[in-house]
């Protein structure tokens, strides 16, 4: 069995550990609701610790860009695994998103 979860790492900081698939996110969706409503208007999203993901992790992000977008928070993404990053080649969404590039 493989889980997901959301390590705080500070003021504007997340970090995601573990397997973004289709068992894991609507429950990780549910848990990243409370950063998105904190007062802070910049959020930063580690995923170093992301195992591996699929389709369903790239919905994920897509999710959290669209929350974000709504609450007025500026968030971005660090790290970005090797497999999102080549799902969002294929699907034409490397532009939407907001990725840092270089480690943390």
């Amino acid at each position: 069995m493989s889980g997901a979860w959301i390590v705080a790492g500070g003021h504007s900081r997340l970090g995601v550990e573990g397997v973004l698939d289709f068992d894991t996110v609507v429950p990780l969706m549910d848990q990243s609701r409370r950063y998105f409503a904190g007062e802070s208007r910049r959020l930063e999203v580690d995923l170093q610790g992301v195992r591996r993901a699929n389709s369903a992790g790239l919905a994920l992000l897509l999710e959290w860009l669209e929350l974000a977008q709504e609450r007025g928070i500026s968030l971005r993404f660090r790290n970005l695994p090797e497999s999102l990053a080549r799902l969002a080649a294929i699907a034409n969404l490397t532009g939407l998103l907001p990725v840092i590039k270089g480690g943390a």
